[in-house]
C-alpha cells in the first residue's frame, strides 16, 4: 500500500508538471516565465543579495568592538620575584582583561563606505533589470521565429494539398480514358517533393519550439505551444523619439550611469585614507601571581588587589602609508574613466540598435505591403495557368512554375511580415519602460 501511495503521488506530480502545457502560451507569459527562471537573472539576484549584505556590514562597522582575553603562564627555573629580582624559583601567572573600542571618527570612511554600498546595490538592481531585458528580447525574437515557421509550414501544407488534389484529378481523367497514364508520373513526383517540404517545415517549427522552450528552461517540450499575435499593421515609431525615451528608461543605460556614481563615491572613500581617525577605548582586568617556595596571597585577594580599569582616546594621523592611499585614489579614478567609456559605448550601441531596427522594420513593411500586392497578382496568374492546364492548354512545366511562383511569393510575404513585427516589437521594447514582468 505504501508503494502504491508513492506511485500515486509521483503520478500526480508528473501530471501537474505537464498540466502547465495544457494551454498555449502567450508572448507575455513566455517573457514573464523566462525572466523568473533564467540562470543569468538568478545570478544577478544573488548579486543583489550580496549588495544587501554589504549594506548590513557597512552599518555594523559603526558599532563598537568588545573583546575579552585570559592567559596562564608557567616559568620553571630562574624567574622574576616580587622584589623585581631574579632567583631560581618556579613562578606562575594568570591574567584576564576585557576591552571596548568605539570608533568616534574614521575620517568619513565608514559613512562613505555605507553610501558606496547603497549605490552599489542600486547598480546591481539596474543590472538585474538589464539582464531581464536581454532575456525578454531573445524570447520575443524566438517567439516570432516560431510563428514564422508555423506559417511557412501552413503554406507548405497548402501546396501539398493542392498537389495531392491534382494527382487525384489526373487519376480520375486517366480512369476515364481522357489522358495518357504517363502524365501522372510528373504530378506524383511534384506531390512527393511537396510532402517532403511539409516535413521539413514541420521539423523546423518543432526545432524553433524546442529553442523557445530551452530559453524558458522548461523541463520538457511535450505539449508546449504558443498563441498567435494579433494581426495588423502597427505604426513604426521614430528612431530619435525611441532613443530619447530609451535614454531615460533603458536599464542598461541607467546601470552604466549608476556605475559612474559608484566610481565617484569610491574615489571619496579612497581619499578618506588621508584623514586622521579617533577612537575611544575602555577596559578592565586583573591578575594572579604565584612564586614557588613563598607564601602568596590567595587567588581571590590578588584578583581584588590587582583589579584595574582604564579609559582613553587614541588618535591616528596618517603621515606615510607607502602610497597606499594615493594608489587607491588613482585606481578609483581609473575605474570612473572606465565607467564613463562604458556608458558612451552602451549609448552608441543602443542608438545603433534602434536605428538598425527602425530601417529594418521600415524595409520589411515595404516588402510586406508590396508582396501583398504581388501575391494577389500571382494568385490570379496561378488560377489562370491552372485553368488552362486543366483544359490542356498549358503544359505541366507551366503549371509547376506558376505554383512555385505562388509558394515563393507567400514565403516572401511571411518573412517580411514577421521581420516587420519583430523589429517593431524591439522598438516598442526600447521605448516603453513598462515590461510584462515589471509588476
Amino acid at each position: 500500500m505504501r508503494n502504491i501511495y508513492r506511485l500515486t503521488i509521483a503520478a500526480a506530480l508528473l501530471t501537474s508538471s505537464f498540466s502547465a502545457f495544457a494551454e498555449a502560451w502567450s508572448l507575455d507569459s513566455c517573457v514573464s516565465y523566462a525572466v523568473t527562471h533564467n540562470i543569468n537573472v538568478l545570478q544577478q539576484e544573488l548579486r543583489i543579495r550580496e549588495g544587501e549584505q554589504g549594506i548590513v556590514e557597512a552599518k555594523d562597522r559603526f558599532l563598537p568592538s568588545l573583546e575579552a582575553s585570559a592567559s596562564q603562564n608557567f616559568n620553571f627555573g630562574r624567574g622574576l620575584t616580587a622584589q623585581n629580582t631574579y632567583a631560581d624559583r618556579n613562578t606562575s601567572q594568570f591574567g584576564w582583561n576585557a576591552g571596548l573600542s568605539l570608533p568616534l571618527f574614521q575620517g568619513m570612511a565608514e559613512y562613505r563606505n555605507l553610501k558606496l554600498s547603497k549605490l552599489s546595490l542600486k547598480q546591481y538592481l539596474l543590472e538585474a533589470e538589464a539582464a531581464k531585458d536581454n532575456v525578454a528580447l531573445n524570447v520575443i525574437s524566438q517567439y516570432l521565429q516560431v510563428l514564422y515557421c508555423k506559417e511557412v509550414a501552413a503554406s507548405a501544407r497548402s501546396q501539398s494539398e493542392l498537389s495531392a488534389f491534382e494527382v487525384e484529378r489526373q487519376k480520375a481523367l486517366i480512369d476515364a480514358g481522357k489522358v495518357a497514364e504517363a502524365t501522372i508520373y510528373d504530378l506524383e513526383s511534384v506531390a512527393a517533393q511537396d510532402r517532403l517540404q511539409v516535413v521539413t517545415a514541420e521539423n523546423e517549427t518543432q526545432t524553433a519550439l524546442v529553442n523557445l522552450a530551452n530559453m524558458l528552461q522548461l523541463p520538457t517540450v511535450e505539449g508546449f505551444d504558443i498563441l498567435p499575435l494579433p494581426q495588423g499593421e502597427p505604426t513604426i515609431p521614430s528612431p530619435d523619439q525611441v532613443y530619447s525615451e530609451a535614454l531615460m528608461t533603458n536599464n542598461s543605460i541607467l546601470g552604466a550611469r549608476q556605475a559612474i556614481e559608484v566610481a565617484d563615491e569610491r574615489i571619496s572613500y579612497a581619499k578618506s585614507g588621508y584623514i586622521p581617525t579617533l577612537r575611544f577605548n575602555a577596559g578592565l582586568g586583573s591578575s594572579y601571581y604565584r612564586l614557588g617556595g613563598f607564601d602568596n596571597e590567595s587567588f581571590k585577594e590578588q584578583m581584588k588587589h590587582n583589579f584595574s580599569t582604564y579609559l582613553g582616546f587614541s588618535l591616528s594621523i596618517p603621515i606615510f602609508d607607502g602610497f597606499n592611499t594615493r594608489n587607491s585614489v588613482r585606481r578609483a579614478k581609473l575605474q570612473k574613466s572606465t565607467a564613463k567609456l562604458d556608458l558612451d559605448q552602451r549609448q552608441y550601441d543602443l542608438y545603433k540598435d534602434i536605428q538598425l531596427a527602425y530601417y529594418q522594420a521600415k524595409g520589411a513593411r515595404e516588402r510586406y505591403l508590396t508582396s501583398g500586392e504581388t501575391l494577389e497578382k500571382t494568385k490570379l496568374s496561378f488560377d489562370s495557368t491552372r485553368e488552362r492546364f486543366n483544359l490542356g492548354r498549358a503544359t505541366q512545366a507551366d503549371y509547376e512554375q506558376a505554383k512555385n511562383n505562388l509558394f515563393r511569393t507567400e514565403i516572401t510575404r511571411i518573412q517580411a511580415h514577421y521581420e516587420y513585427l519583430m523589429r517593431h516589437r524591439i522598438l516598442l521594447f526600447y521605448r516603453d519602460a513598462r515590461r510584462p514582468y515589471a509588476k
